[in-house]
């Protein structure tokens, strides 16, 4: 995976562009730690003070400083995504690499559950959720609840790679040589798919996130757990922009903007490079 990295830092614009954006995310993410406020702070600093010197990106109507809580937020709307995207792609693998070995009925079952998750109406399933648990409804129980919305696309597309990949002729060796289904799929077909994992990983934090973003601004989350929609969500509460607060708005959205396009060019540059005919194209093959 570094060779990788590598290659395409050193041959594609884009994806060093992607990885500069999400450092710098990354680097925010990185200050939350070092913050000397608690993340549910509220009126220890003068509020609607204007960004300056002393409060870089300014105040909001409750005392918090737009910086560090900016920081505080970026870094658990980030690990939002990635936990969502770490369950959904265990379970893409395993439901995708399973059903493309096996075959059969076995094959017909997974995508008869594949298929109907890719037709459930995931926003208003949220919102149901919501309403249904009520306190219940922690940000750990809301990433398992995606994760459990978001694998049946790359699931599919998963499992038309290891239908290839069964009729390859190191497959049937291994079939031959008595290796076990468990260590075909790790160790032989896995290789294989992690390209496609690492890019559709990228969409599904890009999915995941606008999803908490959405819900939050909503205020169909956790409103005391600071992230980008919950500080959308209280600037729009204390009518941020008719007061004149513009900078609290503008340091939420304009970080939300960087970490999407990270996402997108990492991605984008991910599926140029799972394309042989793109990727000898731009290495001038």
């Amino acid at each position: 995976m570094f060779t990788i990295v590598r290659d395409l830092a050193r041959q594609n614009a884009e994806f060093l562009c992607g990885l500069i954006l999400f450092g710098i995310i990354v680097g925010l993410v990185i200050l939350s730690y070092f913050s000397p406020y608690g993340p549910s702070d509220i009126y220890l600093l003068p509020p609607d003070m204007p960004p300056d010197s002393q409060y870089w990106l300014g105040t909001t109507s409750r005392g918090q400083d737009v910086f560090w809580q900016l920081t505080t937020a970026l870094h658990n709307t980030l690990y939002f995504g990635i936990g969502v995207a770490f369950l959904s792609r265990i379970i893409s693998l395993v439901v995708g690499l399973v059903a493309g070995y096996a075959g059969g009925m076995v094959d017909r079952v997974l995508m008869a559950i594949n298929d109907s998750i890719m037709v459930i109406p995931q926003f208003p399933l949220l919102i149901l959720f919501y309403f249904v648990l009520k306190d219940g409804m922690t940000w750990s129980v809301l990433i398992v609840v995606m994760a459990c919305l978001g694998w049946s696309y790359d699931a599919r597309l998963i499992r038309s790679v290891a239908i290839s990949l069964k009729s390859r002729p190191f497959t049937t060796q291994s079939v031959y040589s008595g290796m076990s289904m468990y260590k075909i799929l790790v160790q032989e077909h896995l290789p294989y798919v992690l390209p496609i994992v690492f890019a559709t990983t990228m969409n599904n934090m890009i999915w995941s996130i606008g999803m908490e973003i959405t819900l939050s601004v909503l205020g169909f989350t956790d409103i005391e757990t600071p992230t980008m929609g919950m500080m959308i969500y209280w600037a729009n509460a204390h009518s941020a922009l008719i007061a004149g607060t513009w900078w609290w708005v503008a340091a939420p959205v304009a970080a939300i903007i960087v970490l999407f396009m990270a996402l997108f060019l990492l991605s984008m540059s991910m599926n140029e490079y799972n394309d042989p005919r793109s990727r000898l194209n731009r290495m001038g093959g």
